[in-house]
This record gives structure tokens, sequence and C-alpha cells, in this order.
């Protein structure tokens, strides 16, 4: 019979959900437990839940904590309760498919992280519209020798050219060394159409900035003391981190929502699974109002036409990883 140390059953929006192992350590060197990570994802949980909500999501899984091998899951975990939702994606190249979760309420979130998951890794379109993604992702990827005083410079040429097109883009950490802004689109075009629109976007950007931003496609063609704008995460089964997700790192950081206002002064290693709560609960969801109001992406399509009829190539869409 398992005891009470060994498991746990919490009520998440009207679901019972069981965790066993609730004290198995996830980052060891902080001393934060699956339960913890559990009760971090319950006191952000509108914000989690608004960022994830109809996606098919990529769970990063880790059995036996950070320190140990993570899990790429695509496919629903074995086990799932009847009232957990999937979407069914699929991969014509390898002629599969997969049924990812698909969350719609935060009692999802918490029986994914029993089944050890980390990070949440959603998709850019929605079950509605899977082929249409409704998300164009700016992913702001500094090189090896780029710091991170680049990436808030950047961030404020990004934003500089949003407002310029009437765009209204939503800034968060990326948990990592980078950064990420978020636009809602109209859900009319296709995975390819939107990452041409984001390498225009892109271009447009290291015009701007020359000496500080590249979009050369091959890493190993890129000076690392640059910023690399990643209009690749707008491929299709592509995917980056949450909003409101922990990473998988030692120090437990989370991909946090910002204003642009404190781009200035942010310290994204700060941003923890320790302290996000304390500000979610000072600042509500950054992200709640992403839905208002979806983009139109014809005059970023526009600029592709330009460069193209310049010259400038546009690289092939990244392989889909294997399902």
């Amino acid at each position: 019979m398992t005891s009470k140390a060994e498991r746990s059953i919490i009520e998440v929006d009207g679901h019972e959900v069981g965790i066993s192992n609730p004290n198995r350590l996830y980052f060891p060197e902080l001393g934060i437990t699956k339960m913890d990570l559990i009760e971090y994802y319950l006191a952000i949980g509108p914000g989690i839940v608004t960022a994830l909500r109809d996606r098919p999501c990529m769970l990063h899984r880790f059995p036996k904590g950070v320190a140990e091998t993570k899990v790429h899951q695509k496919r629903l975990p074995a086990g799932a309760p009847d009232w957990i939702d999937s979407v069914r994606v699929q991969f014509p190249r390898y002629n599969r498919h997969a049924d990812e979760l698909c969350v719609t309420n935060l009692a999802h979130v918490a029986w994914a992280v029993q089944m050890s998951t980390v990070e949440f890794h959603p998709w850019n379109s929605r079950r509605a519209h899977i082929e249409h993604p409704d998300e164009w992702r700016i992913d702001l990827d500094p090189g090896d020798d780029c710091d991170f005083s680049s990436v808030r410079r950047i961030a404020g040429v990004v934003r500089e050219v949003l407002d310029e097109l009437g765009i209204v883009g939503f800034p968060k950490t990326s948990g990592g060394s980078g950064m990420h802004v978020y636009v809602r689109i109209e859900p009319r075009w296709t995975f390819t159409e939107v990452r041409r629109a984001a390498l225009a976007f892109a271009r447009e950007i290291e015009r701007r900035a020359p000496t500080d931003v590249t979009t050369t496609w091959w890493r190993r063609d890129r000076d690392p003391s640059r910023l690399f704008i990643d209009y690749n995460q707008n491929a299709r089964d592509h995917t980056i981190a949450a909003a409101y997700s922990v990473r998988g790192n030692a120090r437990a950081t989370v991909s946090t929502p910002i204003t642009w206002d404190e781009i200035t002064d942010v310290e994204p290693q700060e941003c923890t699974i320790a302290t996000v709560p304390a500000r979610f609960a000072e600042l509500g969801d950054l992200h709640a109002g992403i839905d208002d109001v979806a983009h139109d992406l014809t005059p970023l399509l526009e600029w592709a036409e330009r460069d193209e009829a310049a010259g400038e190539q546009v690289p092939p869409d990244p392989d889909e990883d294997d399902a």
C-alpha cells in the first residue's frame, strides 16, 4: 500500500489529481520537490493556462529531476485519465501522427507535472486551426559571445518597428539568455507564410542594427558576438517554452512576462520558481490581454516580396522533428 509520504491527492478545477512521490527532488541544488513545482504552477495558474490554452503541447519531462535525462514527449503520456484533453497532429514526412496534450484548464497542467513535466512547449497554432498559426514569435537568441545588454538594446529596436506597424507585442524572458516577443495574428496564413513574414521582420531589425544582429541561416556561419533573430521558431512543429513555464536548469528559472519598460532592468536569472509567484500576485498576468487583438501580417508579407525581388533568398523550412 502506498504511504501518505509517497502519494498525495489534490483537487484542481473539479478534478482529483493523484501526486506520486510528491517529495521527489526535481531541483536538487535548491531543494525543490515535485510538489513545490505543482504549487508553483497552481500559484500562476491563469497565466500558464492562457499561454497553453487549446494548443498542442510538447512536454519536457524529467522523471528523475533536472540533473538527469530530459525526455522530449510529443505524445500524451500513457495512463491519462479520461478528462485530459488531447489534439491529434500529423507529421506527413514520416506518415505518422501524435496525440498531444491540449490544455484547457489548470488540472491538465497539474496532471502533466505529476507525469514529471517541468517545461511546457506549445505550438503557435490552436486545435481549431492547426495548420494556421495565431501566434508570431520573435525570438531574440544571443550568440555565445553576445551579452544580455545586446538583447536589451535589440528589444528596443523590435518595439520601435512593431510600433511603426501598429502591432502590439508581448515580451517575456526566455528563462535562458534571450528574450521572446509574442504577437497574436489572424489565423489566415500557413506556417511557411508566417515564417516568411518573421524573416522579413528580422531582416528589417538587422538593417537597423547591422553590427548587433544577424539573420544568417547556418549557426556555423554566424558571428557569435551577434544576436540571431530566430525566425525558424515559427516553422511547423517548432516550439519554445511557454510564458510562465519553468525551465529545466539548476536555478529553476521561469520564462517570465515583462513590460516593455522593464527590459532595461530585468535580470532573467532572478525570475525563478521562488520569485515569480509573488510577482504574479502583485502584477497579475501581463499577457492576459494578448488575445484582445489579432494582427494582419500583410505588411510583413509585402516586405518579404520586396526583399525577394531585391535578391534575398528564403531558406528552406527546417525539417519537422521525428514524431
